[in-house]
């Protein structure tokens, strides 16, 4: 793998990700299980969104499998992602919502947002629930 890390923190695109949490490729699953024990990584928000998308969609992961390969992200010590944000998603994740509108919301507050927009009835529901502002956009 050439030069084993050595204190560079690399950014991992998702495919490397899912390759580990699903061990579905001969050759791509050892060698991403050995990057990700070589190097300190990075991972932004939208690869963690695009992650569980792929994982629920794909390959049929519950909430349960969801939180279980999230959290073994969060406690790697070689692993560089935004614990706060994460954790929002996780809570709407358990709420039985989606991993990214908590990622949304979370971060649209950060950046100064005061309400979550939305056509989706139960995100709405999830954030009303935490005590957060919410419009609920209809048609009808």
């Amino acid at each position: 793998m050439g030069g084993r890390g050595q204190g560079l923190k690399v950014v991992v695109d998702t495919n490397i990700l899912v390759r580990m949490f699903t061990r579905d490729h001969p050759l791509e699953s050892p060698k991403a299980e050995e990057f990700l024990r070589s190097y300190s990584i990075v991972v932004p928000n939208q690869t963690l969104c695009e992650l569980v998308w792929v994982l629920r969609r794909l390959y049929k992961f519950d909430a349960a499998e969801l939180k279980q390969a999230i959290t073994y992200l969060g406690e790697a010590e070689t692993v560089t992602l935004d614990r706060a944000a994460v954790t929002s998603g996780l809570l709407f994740l358990e709420a039985g919502g989606d991993f990214a509108d908590g990622i949304i919301a979370f971060e649209g507050e950060r950046l100064g947002g005061e309400s979550f927009a939305t056509f989706d009835r139960k995100a709405a529901a999830i954030l009303q629930k935490a005590g957060q502002n919410c419009l609920l956009l209809s048609v009808e």
